[in-house]
């Protein structure tokens, strides 16, 4: 057998799939760890999260995935990994973590990149960058500098979650122009990293790693690496790209038109287009995809919801531990609009469909005499949807197709009640498929070592679950709730 290895390196877990490249079926998956993943908080707005710790999980997840299918590590022809987007990691010159990763969802460096924006001008950020420098990895690391001068001044290299995977892997301290972009120190008009923004923040380019293609040979597997994970030394990392952009890819969505969506941890509309533009606010932001390239334009527009799944995982521990399929069952005992209970789900973090305002979660409506737990369960699915509609909106607003979107089936996708007040408050038709971020790694492997001759060629052994299509009925009492919801929210916001 000839096989391929995903990694999917998130904020809850670390995931591992091990694909059959002959047929493109899943052999095995693997998660660790079986809780999620905890986030510290030092401060309010603060998330973080220790790179070992990822190391050790990968550890983990692949001891499951041996356990599960006995395989051997050297019919692994090739990895690929995906990674939770915009974290900052930073290694001195014997490669040490030199201080906990700030993941995406902290919000400290918020202020550093709006006057960012403010003294660059909206005029040359826009345009150039496409985004505002926010809360992404460049004021992350600028925060570093103005606060931790003294560590700052240890900093060998800068790298992203999946980067640091691959330089534990390989020892090669490595990133791609979409995860440049994804940092947001790229100039998208001038086709390279961007000059005015690094002399702007006075970081030294030196300390941006290696650019390596996102398909191709990316590094090979130490002997180190190989001992600790059960690999063959020499095996070739040949692919690496953000979560997003990467579930976009596991989901075959890489023309123009075409969208991906996801709910995990944080929710995200995920769009390919063609064209270089930008949401004047900022809400929501474009990345080079992982099929750009010079002659071909293939940027990605995404929006972000901070407050997804860790919102359900807290109705969960509110509920005692029910499990998820438990959870979903008695929302969808609730009626539709959950009987006047709103949830707006702000509470990881500032939004950056909000501008990045920090707003914070909000309960509204709550009658004690009338609301039971499945009008709350509900209360949080809906608003979530809710929330993504929002920005779907905003996508719509750029010019954006958004009509259909595909999906894997995992994470809130499990839920029907989801995937139907989805495709009914958005306008959506959704096509679920059997896949995840890391089986779509592991495909994109394949695309590197020339498996495959065409991303599409990956595809092979992907099935459609199924496809949920928006009702009129249905939609109209999704819409009515959603209107009053956004009217609420545009209250406070305006």
């Amino acid at each position: 057998m000839k096989y391929l290895l995903g990694i999917d390196i998130g904020s809850s877990s670390v995931k591992v799939a091990l694909m059959d490249a002959d047929t493109g079926q899943c052999v095995a998956t693997a998660a660790s760890p079986a809780t999620e993943m905890p986030m510290q908080a030092p401060q309010p707005g603060w998330a973080e999260q220790d790179p070992e710790r990822w190391w050790q999980e990968l550890k983990n997840a692949t001891q499951i995935l041996y356990k599960k299918t006995n395989f051997d590590g050297k019919q692994v022809l090739a990895i690929g990994i995906s990674y939770q987007m915009h974290g900052l990691v930073a290694v001195d010159k014997s490669r040490k973590v030199l201080r906990p990763s700030i993941i995406w969802c902290d919000s400290r460096a918020v202020s550093i990149g709006n006057q960012a924006m403010e003294e660059l001008g909206e005029d040359f950020v826009l345009p150039h960058l496409l985004n505002s420098p926010g809360n992404f990895t460049a004021s992350k690391l600028k925060w570093m500098q103005i606060h931790e001068p003294e560590i700052y001044k240890k900093i060998d290299k800068i790298m992203l979650p999946g980067d640091y995977i691959g330089m534990r892997l390989t020892g090669d301290a490595c990133t791609t122009q979409s995860g440049l972009s994804e940092g947001i120190y790229w100039d998208f008009k001038a086709g390279k990293v961007s000059s005015e923004l690094l002399e702007y923040y006075q970081i030294d380019e030196q300390v941006l790693s290696t650019v390596v293609p996102t398909f191709g040979l990316q590094g090979k597997v130490t002997a180190a690496a190989a001992t600790e994970l059960g690999l063959a030394t020499g095996t070739p990392v040949t692919y690496r790209a953000g979560d997003q952009p990467n579930n976009a890819f596991s989901l075959g969505v890489l023309s123009p038109g075409e969208a991906a969506t996801t709910a995990g941890t944080s929710g995200v509309v995920y769009a390919v287009h063609d064209k270089i533009a930008y949401d004047p606010q900022s809400r929501v932001n474009t990345f080079l995809h992982v099929n750009h390239s010079e002659t071909q334009t293939r940027n990605g527009v995404l929006m972000c919801l901070n407050g997804t799944g860790i919102l359900n995982s807290w109705m969960k521990g509110i509920c005692g531990g029910l499990p998820y399929s438990e959870m979903n069952i008695l929302a969808a005992q609730a009626p539709i609009g959950a009987a006047g209970v709103q949830i707006y789900p702000f509470g990881n973090g500032a939004e950056r469909i909000l501008a990045n305002r920090e707003l914070g979660a909000r309960f509204e409506g709550i009658n004690f005499n009338i609301h039971q737990l499945p009008h709350m369960l509900r209360a949080a699915q809906e608003g979530i949807v809710f929330a993504l509609t929002y920005g779907v909106e905003i996508m719509r607003e750029m010019g954006l197709q958004v009509n259909k979107v595909r999906a894997g089936e995992t994470n809130m996708f499990l839920s029907p009640l989801f995937r139907e007040a989805f495709a009914n408050t958005a306008g959506v038709s959704i096509s679920l498929h059997n896949t995840d971020g890391a089986q779509g790694a592991a495909r994109a492997a394949g695309v590197g070592l020339g498996i495959y001759k065409e991303p599409k060629d990956a595809f092979l052994g992907m099935e459609t679950v199924e496809v949920i299509e928006p009702s009129a009925t249905l939609s109209e009492q999704y819409r009515s709730s959603y209107s009053a919801w956004k009217t609420k929210l545009q209250g406070w916001i305006s």
